[in-house]
């Protein structure tokens, strides 16, 4: 319903976003009832087998549980699980699609992990959404998740020395539930020397370390905000949605529906506090993941976004994503400067703590 400048040029372009009229708002709640009488006539169960040691384990009030999705990406366990725990999550809830590489065996190991398979793969459980829904359904409802995929990095304002928490203390100060993210494709300037064995030990964006500047598109529409653009497009004219909300309050009333970028109920779906999740698809063995997920056929439109890759490998023989609107990653105070993600105020309840712990010091 508005076009919005994205990156943003200031905090007043962020604004738009929660700037809505009153008929606006009710399209809105109109398309929203109408797609929830919709979905739970399609509502679709599944299998899900809880495979950890442990078995399920039980979320206690003070816990943030992340829930995500993984095929084949134990290169990206070992520093998906630190920045996460690093951030304040304290149980991590999988399912693994099939996964024939380690991803299984290295999340079995994770004290923290909670790991369930399924007998149906991700494109017959609505791309992930049935499980989703099923295991929010089982660990509790009426709290906070995080809610990613095993190649997805939550940023959000000075995240290096914050907490999810806080976050989450700003949001429910201003009676907001769900946290908006655009995807940030992130790639080397050499892909054939981003040698995936370096993230045993490093974070993702020491080895892919770059991302696209400008060229993005932003706006809202009558169910969510949507953004389009970035190195995928740029470079295979990719019209993915690269918005999601990685940080949600779950209550009874919500599902996903027909989409994971436009959860339902979507009256809740306009923030005008942004964060952004950085991509992790492109290292040294880009050809053998673009390859197996053609094969696989699991992805939207049967993976037509990879096709695209591999047709334009056989003309090129290599991908190069670097180009003149490519800046290195430096951290959340640079994403904040250049406007892709929004200040996280401070919440009264941690701004009274911050207070009561200061004044306790000795002299």
């Amino acid at each position: 319903m508005a076009d919005i400048a994205y990156p943003f040029k200031d905090q007043s372009d962020a604004e738009l976003i929660a700037d809505r009229n009153l008929w606006d708002r009710v399209i809105t709640w109109y398309e929203s009832t109408k797609v929830e009488r919709r979905e739970r006539r399609r509502s679709l169960r599944v299998d899900l087998t809880c495979v950890s040691r442990h078995g399920q384990t039980s979320l206690y009030p003070d816990d943030l549980p992340l829930i995500f999705l993984a095929h084949n990406d134990a290169k990206l366990m070992p520093g998906f699980l630190t920045h996460y725990r690093s951030l304040g999550v304290t149980r991590f809830i999988c399912v693994d699609d099939a996964s024939t590489d380690e991803t299984r065996d290295y999340l079995l190991d994770q004290p923290d992990v909670d790991l369930w398979t399924s007998s149906v793969r991700y494109r017959d459980a609505r791309r992930g959404r049935a499980w989703r829904e099923i295991l929010f359904d089982l660990y509790g409802s009426d709290r906070w998740y995080v809610n990613v995929d095993s190649d997805e990095f939550l940023i959000f304002d000075d995240c290096e020395n914050r907490t999810l928490w806080s976050v989450i203390h700003t949001l429910e100060d201003r009676k907001i539930s769900r946290l908006p993210a655009p995807m940030l494709d992130m790639y080397p300037v050499d892909l054939g020397a981003a040698d995936i064995s370096q993230l045993q030990t490093s974070a993702p964006w020491k080895v892919a370390d770059h991302f696209d500047s400008r060229g993005y598109m932003m706006a809202t529409t009558k169910r969510a905000i949507t953004v389009k653009g970035g190195a995928r497009y740029r470079e295979f004219e990719s019209d993915l949605e690269l918005i999601k909300y990685p940080l949600i309050f779950w209550d009874e009333d919500c599902r996903f529906g027909p989409s994971i970028h436009q959860p339902l109920p979507y009256q809740r779906n306009f923030s005008s506090i942004v964060g952004t999740l950085l991509h992790f698809k492109f290292f040294a063995d880009y050809q053998e993941m673009i390859s197996d997920a053609v094969a696989d056929g699991q992805y939207f439109d049967g993976s037509a976004a990879y096709t695209q890759m591999t047709n334009a490998l056989s003309s090129t023989d290599a991908l190069q994503f670097f180009s003149e609107s490519s800046v290195k990653f430096e951290g959340s105070k640079q994403l904040l400067r250049l406007g892709f993600i929004t200040p996280v105020p401070r919440a009264k309840r941690d701004r009274a703590q911050d207070i009561t712990q200061e004044a306790s010091k000795p002299d």
